[in-house]
């Protein structure tokens, strides 16, 4: 991996300006959370990347961002079933489709 971490730190603030998450008052900054998330998932990658062919990376890395979403879905639905709000599905996940197929 050639970028650095400070890069990814950055381009992850870029894209939470497109849909930012709701830190609310949770106990921890925004920006240690993220240098903290990033420091973690390049750790990760590194160990990874020497024990993986690239098609398996790529599944691995496919997999893993499912999961999130998945559980990201699943969360903000939940969230808005105790508020009393309706749950569209295709609208929670607009965030995560490519912007020429909605």
């Amino acid at each position: 991996m050639n970028v650095s971490t400070e890069t990814l730190v950055e381009m992850l603030r870029e894209v939470e300006t497109e849909d930012p998450i709701d830190y609310a008052d949770l106990p921890f900054g925004e920006n240690e959370l993220r240098h903290l998330v990033m420091n973690s998932l390049v750790e990760r990658h590194h160990v990874i990347e020497r024990d993986m062919g690239a098609s398996d990376l790529h599944a691995m890395y496919l997999l893993s961002t499912a999961k999130l979403v998945l559980e990201n879905t699943v969360l903000h639905a939940r969230l808005l079933i105790l508020q009393g709000r309706q749950v569209d599905i295709k609208s929670l996940l607009e965030p995560f489709m490519l912007r020429g197929n909605r």
